[in-house]
């Protein structure tokens, strides 16, 4: 027997030695090339799930390397200066044309107008120099005329969509302010050279120059105008030269207020973007590995127990149990190196799958690059997840005597690994939560996630045993199909466990996704204050107030108007300490970047609560005070007593938290994180804010009149409709929620593949078994509602785990971490019973067909 001879040859006593190891790997080898068929199962496991951790990685370096080699054109410099409100004064500007060629530019939004009023939208003005842009050019749409410059001309070039929504073309007038504006050109597709620097915008694009602008009214003293200044620096400055930039901003102008951008990272938000979108979909993809490991476990064990006669008459010739293991074990790293080489392939390539579509939302061109932190960090999971899943069945085989093997035929027997083994299995599992805990900006989360995988390996696994154990004691059914069923369902061997733990984690997620999308629509939509305001109104110059409070009162007498005077400025210290320097979590750092909105108020703001300290008087005089939210005080570690200084219009503003409020943010009222006393900020130039909540007898012909009527009468007011903004974010929200769905559906292809193959593996049995019903009678119809039961009963059964499961996670996310209700979504169980029993079926049919179709001779005569 040659698998005797090959046995032989590495029996021997003791440690094996290195020529011993040699013989092993050399046999181990030669035994895989003639088993490749069965594990392919095995492969496609690790490799789905490398593929998408490598994948996003990959796609993360790639969006990185483009923003790094194309920083100076998406920026418009080497480095950029920005603040709110004022524009650079002339010593300001002076230093800052020391530094370089320099190029200013403001936007604000505002609404463009048809001259006749007939029409209106929100649209983003962009007011430019002549410098404008730096690096980079302008594209206009075919058809458009040629302009030298932007400023050089007195019209404006507008977005395509504007000319769409307000019916113009080009050579029309708009209506931007007080001013009538020409529209000389349209914007190609991403024609804007440093759009990826601004803020986000809402509304189209509106080119014009600085000194329309100023012809339009709009940027006023207290007006939301963002003034940035992008410099071209002299040379090519590296890393160390725009670090010391930075420090020369501090030291030469400390209480200027400016933000500082370089080109190594032109849009801090996109590339926190891009962080969590990585973070999150790691997670997913080691959560696809972990059920993929199913598969893997599946298929060493079934391996081994096709391999039971070779494995006897290896020890039988004195193989010791540490040789069987390690040639196993080659057999499996050999297969997960060839999954992790196919899923590195495919994940390193997705970018360029990528590329078009990304290219359409981005202005930048996604790198072919990878890291070899992003490779060696997939190939590691793959690995270490391959071994998890096999040192067990592998521990087990190689501590089993042969006449225990050889008894195995008829009865089954169950042992436990080695220590070694079980510590190894043991160590790499901490191991695979320690890096993806520590490779998280939310370390919590993760832990909650790895937390949350492990007991899923735990409650459907015992969900599995649970069934087996109780079909194996229920009564027979009369009928033959359903008595079989359900003893396949009890079967030592059967397809229980494998169902029931590959489906149940895919399954689980995608109820809690399902159930969280839910709960966060139905707060947006049905769950919205009944006093909702139906506008905001920004930018109402103070001289202005009055005049449209009367406008409004006049028009709709029971419109009931808010106002609050409202200016930004930017969290620069708390407590004395730099906000740069300070490491607040993922919940409140949103609170320490950017400019926010500020305001002053004599009496507490509608819509708070003070919950700590008291407010002051409303004829206070004294040192500067601030009322902080209680909430983002408490993240950000301050209390009653505690200084925040704010730069405000070019100044630095120091005041002590004299009380925190509770904020109801949900009422979609005017508020705001801090509140000064009036002494502090009442005689800066401001505007003011203001919501507009109309009557419910206001039909919508009646609200557009009076949008239209309000514009033409207060030109410099942009008017923002609540119910289009909210329309606007959960238009956003439903594609970001769709993309986890397609992101945690990666967990129940994993499942599919996982139960493929146990289908495959169960294959022979199940033909065995059909062979032997139709020879004793047993019609087609029979055999294939037998099996329809099986699976429909473990499909059923899982899907009422996992929405278990799901609910009890969404409850957790919604009420514990967005403090939002939880109600139960008939539509998500729905989904989740579909998914089952439908891919359940489907792939079970699958293996029916083939069982139904196999030839019963040669079977007989096997037996």
């Amino acid at each position: 027997m040659t698998i005797g001879v090959e046995a032989s040859s590495i029996a021997v006593s003791g440690p094996p030695s290195r020529s011993s190891t040699g013989r092993i790997a050399r046999l181990a080898l030669a035994e895989l090339a003639r088993s490749m068929r069965g594990f392919w199962i095995l492969i496609a496991c690790i490799a789905l799930g490398v593929a998408v951790i490598a994948g996003i990685g990959a796609l993360s370096d790639g969006v990185r390397a483009g923003l790094e080699r194309q920083g100076v054109e998406l920026l418009g410099g080497d480095v950029t200066l920005s603040r709110p409100h004022r524009r650079a004064t002339s010593a300001e500007r002076s230093w800052l044309d020391r530094q370089g060629r320099v190029s200013e530019t403001a936007t604000l939004r505002s609404m463009g107008r048809r001259t006749d009023g007939s029409d209106q939208t929100l649209v983003e003005i962009k007011a430019v120099d002549d410098a404008y842009p730096l690096t980079g050019a302008m594209r206009l749409k075919p058809g458009s005329p040629a302009i030298k410059s932007v400023a050089a001309q007195s019209g404006a070039i507008v977005d395509p969509i504007l000319l769409e929504r307000l019916g113009l073309k080009i050579g029309d007038d708009i209506a931007l302010g007080n001013q009538k504006v020409k529209i000389t050109a349209a914007l190609a597709e991403r024609g804007e050279p440093d759009k990826i620097a601004d803020r986000f915008t809402v509304g189209p694009r509106v080119f014009v120059s600085l000194a329309t602008l100023e012809k339009t009214g709009l940027a006023g003293p207290g007006s939301l105008v963002r003034w940035r200044y992008a410099i071209d620096l002299p040379g090519t400055p590296d890393a160390e030269a725009l670090t010391a930039f930075r420090d020369r901003v501090k030291a030469d102008l400390p209480d200027a207020g400016f933000g500082v951008r370089d080109r190594t990272n032109p849009s801090p938000n996109l590339t926190r973007t891009l962080d969590r979108l990585r973070q999150f979909l790691t997670l997913i993809g080691l959560a696809s590995l972990m059920i993929g490991g199913v598969g893997v476990a599946n298929a060493v064990a079934a391996y081994v127990d096709k391999r039971r006669k070779t494995i006897a008459t290896m020890r039988s010739l004195g193989a010791s149990s540490r040789q069987i293991f390690t040639l196993h074990l080659i057999q499996v790293l050999a297969l997960a190196g060839l999954g992790v080489i196919v899923g590195l392939a495919v994940g390193v390539l997705l970018p360029i799958a990528f590329n078009r579509t990304i290219a359409t939302v981005l202005p930048i061109e996604i790198s072919l690059t990878a890291k070899p932190t992003t490779i060696l960090l997939s190939a590691a999971y793959g690995f270490l997840v391959a071994l998890l899943f096999s040192l067990w069945p592998l521990g087990r085989a190689a501590r089993v005597r042969a006449a225990t093997l050889f008894r195995d035929q008829i009865a089954d027997h169950t042992v436990r690994p080695a220590w070694p083994v079980m510590a190894a299995t043991v160590a790499i599992g901490v191991t695979l939560a320690a890096l993806a805990i520590l490779g998280s900006e939310s370390r919590a989360l993760a832990a909650y996630f790895c937390a949350g995988l492990g007991a899923v390996f735990m409650i459907f696994p015992a969900l599995g045993t649970a069934l087996a154990w109780l079909a194996r004691r229920l009564p027979r059914p009369r009928r033959p199909e359903l008595a079989l069923a359900l003893g396949a369902i009890g079967a030592p061997g059967g397809l229980t466990r494998s169902v029931v733990l590959s489906l149940g984690a895919g399954l689980s997620l995608l109820t809690t996704v399902a159930l969280i999308d839910a709960g966060i629509v139905r707060e947006l939509q049905s769950r919205l204050p009944a006093n909702a305001p139906d506008y905001f109104l920004v930018d109402i110059p103070p001289a202005e107030r009055a005049a449209l409070e009367n406008f409004i009162t006049r028009r709709v007498p029971d419109a009931v108007t808010r106002m609050a005077p409202m200016l930004r400025g930017r969290l620069v210290m708390l407590n004395g300490r730099p906000v740069e320097q300070i490491k607040a979590p993922p919940e409140a750092q949103w609170v320490l970047r950017g400019d926010r909105g500020l305001t002053y108020a004599p009496t507490i703001p509608e819509g708070s609560r003070v919950v700590a300290g008291s407010w002051w008087a409303p004829d206070y005089q004294g040192d500067p005070l601030v009322s902080f939210d209680a909430e983002l005080a408490r993240h950000l570690g301050l209390a009653l007593g505690d200084t925040v200084t704010v730069n405000v219009l070019g100044r630095n503003v120091k005041a002590r938290i004299a009380n925190l409020r509770e904020v109801d943010w949900e009422s979609l009222g005017i508020n705001f994180v801090m509140v000064f006393s009036p002494n502090v900020l009442q005689g800066a130039p401001h505007n003011f804010l203001a919501t507009v909540a109309l009557p419910k007898s206001i039909d919508l012909k009646q609200e557009a009149e009076l949008s239209r009527a309000m514009g033409r009468a207060h030109p410099a007011i942009t008017i923002i409709r609540v119910k289009d903004a909210i329309a606007a974010f959960n238009d956003v929200f439903s594609k970001i929620m769709t993309a986890v769905r397609i992101a945690g559906s990666v967990t129940l292809l994993a499942g599919a593949l996982v139960l493929a193959g146990a289908l495959a593996t169960a294959q022979q049995r199940r033909i065995k078994l059909a062979v032997i019903m139709k020879t004793l009678g047993g019609t087609r119809r029979q055999i294939l509602t037998m099996h329809l039961v099986e699976y429909i009963t473990l499909a059923l059964a899982t899907a009422a785990v996992a929405v278990a499961i799901g609910s009890l996670a969404a409850w957790s996310v919604l009420t514990l971490l967005m403090k939002l209700p939880f109600e139960f979504s008939l539509a998500a169980v729905a989904q989740a019973l579909a998914l089952s029993i439908g891919l359940v079926v489907a792939l079970g049919l699958l293996g029916t067909r083939n069982v139904l179709r196999a030839p019963s001779v040669p079977h007989l005569r096997a037996e």
